[in-house]
């Protein structure tokens, strides 16, 4: 059965890091256990203060598909 983490237990469970030691060595599992944790983390703080963000200039990079049709549209 998987347990399911909280929002505040963002690490690995023992038997994960367990694992990474095992097959990887303490020193890089431990390197690869802290640093999902920390990715987690900051996944975490992104979702916190996530916002929408609406374009205001048209992006000259990205052809509007829907400007597009409409020039080769005729009236």
């Amino acid at each position: 059965m998987a347990n399911k983490m909280k929002n505040d237990d963002l690490g690995l469970s023992y038997s994960a890091r367990k694992a990474l030691s095992v097959h990887l060595g303490e020193a890089a599992g431990n390197e690869i256990a802290t640093l999902l944790q920390k990715m987690a983390n900051q996944i975490e703080e992104l979702k916190k203060n996530k916002v929408s963000v609406t374009q205001v200039i048209p992006d000259k990079s990205r052809p509007d598909p829907l400007l597009q049709s409409l020039e080769n549209e005729s009236f």
